[in-house]
């Protein structure tokens, strides 16, 4: 049996990105006969100037929209991070693995410190070291796959390097994970700038769809979202053409479909549009009902965490034992 890791950083509200990047894949990884572990990775949100109650409503709505997504939790384990000492725990022993280069080559690193002194604020440690925290999350559990957008692969592949190498150093301790991604829409693009990625940090323009819109507002901005000039009418060309695929990309995952072939059936934007706001306003409808009816009642969500963090501690809680009597730690 696979044991299956993956968390969301709650530092902003969810979007579709995210929604078809990593979530519905949560959805499905909970009906096979594995093992599943989903986390609000509230400790990764500290790495940036923020606002604490912010970060408790972010975590606590995150926990709601995945439940609301189709999270079940007798068929899955979901907790909140910071409830789960052992990732604080291993993160260091890791950082005592991992080495400055490979952690200062990291592209987010690069892209949000370059954004972080643009702006006059400074870099906080915690930037440069949390994808070894997300190293901590993912080993602690002896995972073995981690369903993830396309820009997680790069911290999946330290993951990776740290485990062999704790486990070279030390002795066996850790499954050595892999990354899994979706065939479409790994990686969904801003509507309005569509070479840059549909974030939720500090996001609230109109290229950016949210899970929990209205769906006036998700027609609206799908229905401004930038196409292509050039001609031959609707083609999927990512590189040439980033716009036009982009909505083919959401509208293939959305339906099923292959973006290529969608394309076929398209001779102008309009259309188009109008077929894709329709896709995302039906595939987020469910998610949006379930998530007010939860929203109404946060005794229940508070209890599903609290039952999550208790599992999760007792699988964790072995493995992060055993990695401190490897590296040469006194028992106490």
């Amino acid at each position: 049996m696979t044991r299956i890791f993956s968390g969301v950083k709650p530092t902003g509200h969810l979007t579709l990105g995210n929604y078809l990047g990593a979530v519905r894949q949560w959805v499905a990884a909970e009906q096979e006969p594995d093992e599943a572990l989903f986390c609000v990775v509230d400790l990764h949100a500290l790495t940036v100037e923020h606002d604490p109650a912010r970060v408790r409503r972010l975590s606590r709505q995150a926990a709601t929209v995945l439940l609301a997504a189709g999270l079940i939790p007798e068929k899955c384990t979901l907790f909140v991070q910071s409830h789960v000492d052992e990732h604080a725990r291993l993160s260091y022993l890791l950082e005592c693995t991992a080495s400055d280069g490979e952690l200062r080559r990291m592209v987010q690193y690069k892209e949000k410190a370059a954004k972080a002194q643009a702006s006059g604020e400074g870099v906080r440690l915690s930037l440069l070291t949390y994808p070894v925290l997300m190293a901590a999350d993912i080993l602690a559990y002896r995972t073995g796959e981690v369903p993830v957008g396309e820009d997680q692969r790069q911290h999946v592949e330290l993951t990776r390097d740290l485990a062999v190498r704790f486990n070279q150093r030390y002795g066996y301790t850790f499954i050595v994970p892999r990354a899994t991604h979706p065939v479409v829409a790994a990686r969904v693009m801003d509507l309005q700038d569509p070479r840059s990625k549909m974030g939720k940090s500090g996001d609230t323009g109109p290229g950016v769809v949210f899970v929990l819109d209205e769906p006036e507002v998700v027609r609206k901005k799908v229905m401004r979202a930038v196409t292509d000039s050039g001609e031959g009418g609707v083609l999927y060309d990512p590189a040439a053409r980033p716009g036009v695929s982009n909505l083919l990309d959401i509208l293939a995952a959305c339906t099923g479909g292959e973006p290529a072939a969608l394309a076929d059936g398209y001779t102008g934007y309009g259309a188009l549009k109008r077929d894709v706001a329709d896709a995302v306003v039906e595939l987020l409808r469910p998610v949006r009902v379930r998530h007010a009816e939860l929203a109404a009642d946060p005794a229940t969500v508070e209890a599903v965490l609290r039952a999550g963090a208790g599992r999760a501690r007792a699988i964790a809680r072995p493995v992060v034992d055993a990695a401190y009597r490897a590296i040469g730690l006194l028992e106490p």
